[in-house]
């Protein structure tokens, strides 16, 4: 007896279904196998201890200032993105008319060059007698200010880096805001900050809070920017993972870290996915 053949649509989804299984589940599932491995060994799927997760809540361990700081780094990135990212993209909805496509092809270009290259052209900038140091002292005037190595130029260069994927999310959920209801409002006597407050902010709300998240997600998994703008004067969680995978061969211990990340971040999407209307975001109704 022949076996039924799937569905047109089950057929359809097996490639993804296989990238997914190959690309995300695969090396996910060896990740949490190995975070339950004996400490300093690569006896994956061969040994099972809960070691790794109890060293982490040793009171000598630093790993949760790690976690700290990037969680700050992250939250702070957020913030200063939204208040920077919303006039840009109000302005590319509604004010900058046949410009608009001009403004996000020059946010947009900025990621056709290496973060790294973009981040060490910001050291040369502003390193002693860089381009802003040594500019000025050839002006005449005093050097510049010493913010290369510190905490303010890791947060300057995060919002710097992750600028578009804050702006182009809440740019759509800008252009979710039907004009008619705007207008609607403001003839039904409402003020502007009024309008803005009950009309336009609840309805972008979706698009404003997937660039919250894919910031956050963004910014609390960043290495980049405290290894180089920071000269890793601050250690973020990123990079107790990568020493512990390279420096320390104690992949175990990255692998609990890893694990505790991705839960962390998991538990907070679904939170935020949990208060979305996917199908209208989507444009389905």
């Amino acid at each position: 007896m022949a076996l039924p053949l799937p569905k047109a649509g089950t057929r359809a989804a097996l490639p993804v279904a296989i990238l997914l299984l190959l690309g995300f589940i695969a090396p996910l599932a060896a990740i949490i196998a190995y975070s339950f491995a004996t400490p300093r060994s690569f006896d994956v799927f061969s040994s099972f201890t809960l070691e790794n997760y109890a060293g982490l809540f040793d009171p000598g361990n630093t790993v949760w200032l790690s976690f700290l700081w990037s969680g700050f780094f992250a939250v702070a990135t957020v913030v200063l993105l939204a208040i920077i990212a919303y006039p840009i993209a109000y302005g590319m909805n509604r004010l900058f008319g046949r410009w608009s496509s001009l403004v996000s092809i020059l946010f947009v270009f900025p990621l056709f060059v290496s973060e790294n290259v973009r981040l060490y052209g910001w050291v040369l900038f502003f390193i002693k007698n860089g381009v802003l140091d040594g500019s000025l002292k050839a002006a005449g005037l005093e050097g510049g200010p010493d913010l290369l190595f510190t905490p303010p130029m890791i947060l300057a260069g995060m919002v710097y880096t992750y600028l578009p994927f804050m702006l182009f999310p809440m740019t759509l959920g800008l252009a979710m805001v039907p004009r008619d209801l705007v207008d609607a409002a403001r003839d039904l006597g409402a003020g502007r900050l009024q309008t803005w407050r009950e009309v336009e902010l609840p309805l972008a709300m979706p698009g404003i809070l997937i660039g919250m998240l894919l910031t956050f997600v963004l910014g609390i998994g960043a290495v980049a920017e405290a290894k180089v703008l920071g000269g890793q004067s601050v250690i973020v969680i990123a990079h107790d993972i990568e020493i512990a995978f390279t420096y320390s061969q104690n992949w175990p211990l990255g692998s609990a870290l890893a694990v505790i990340l991705t839960l962390f971040i998991g538990a907070l999407t679904l939170a935020v996915f949990g208060k979305l209307d996917l199908d209208r975001l989507l444009g389905r109704r």
